[in-house]
């Protein structure tokens, strides 16, 4: 009998970090997602995306966040992709941390992207859950360098990045439309000055899901 592992491997990777396990997001997560998303992320106005998909009506964001998930699942394709992990602490979906890639074989590079719902920020969450995905990339995946990006205000993300070793890569300016222009900070590392955590990251079902992906398993 097929399975759905069989049709989508992804959906069989799991990372695990501490007390926090990441898995690719599927259909029967968007639930609890939705609920994590409703329950607020950031304070209104304030959006530290650069797509502000939140800044929309409530009665419009259960919609939105679904199409946003089977859109980035269906551009996944062999070298360039998107994995949108959920992020579970003892069964409570707490946001998502997405790993993505383009022309990967290429440019062996991934850049990421998360968010928390607000009663899971500033308790390390963040932190642990960006350097799952990281050393992931390097270790499993052969990645040589890691991207990210926060606007200039977004402290919490550029600490992220700042703890994990990443260092500055440039500045360029973001119009998030009605006039508002903000600096958004690049970062970059490289896995030498990959500051590791001190847990041992678990991963299961990497083969398949790296053969998806259109990586050689490590």
């Amino acid at each position: 009998m097929t399975r759905l592992t069989d049709l989508w491997p992804p959906f069989g990777l799991t990372l695990g970090a501490g007390d926090l396990t990441l898995r690719p997001v599927a259909d029967d997560d968007l639930p609890p997602l939705v609920d994590a998303v409703l329950s607020g992320i950031h304070e209104p106005g304030e959006s530290p995306f650069a797509f502000p998909w939140t800044d929309v009506p409530p009665e419009d964001l259960p919609r939105n966040t679904a199409m946003h998930v089977w859109q980035q699942r269906s551009k996944t394709s062999p070298g360039s992709w998107s994995l949108l992990f959920g992020v579970w602490r003892r069964g409570e979906f707490l946001g998502c941390q997405e790993l993505l890639a383009s022309s990967f074989a290429e440019t062996r590079t991934v850049s990421t992207g998360s968010w928390l719902k607000r009663s899971a920020q500033g308790q390390g969450v963040g932190t642990r859950m960006r350097a799952a995905v990281v050393g992931y990339a390097f270790d499993y995946l052969g990645a040589e360098v890691a991207e990210s990006e926060a606007m200039d205000f977004n402290k919490a993300s550029l600490a992220v990045s700042r703890s994990l070793g990443y260092a500055l890569n440039g500045v360029w300016r973001h119009s998030g439309g009605r006039s508002q222009v903000t600096n958004m900070q690049r970062m970059r590392l490289v896995p030498e000055d990959f500051r590791r955590p001190e847990w041992t990251l678990e991963v299961a079902g990497h083969p398949e899901a790296a053969r998806f992906l259109g990586v050689q398993p490590a």
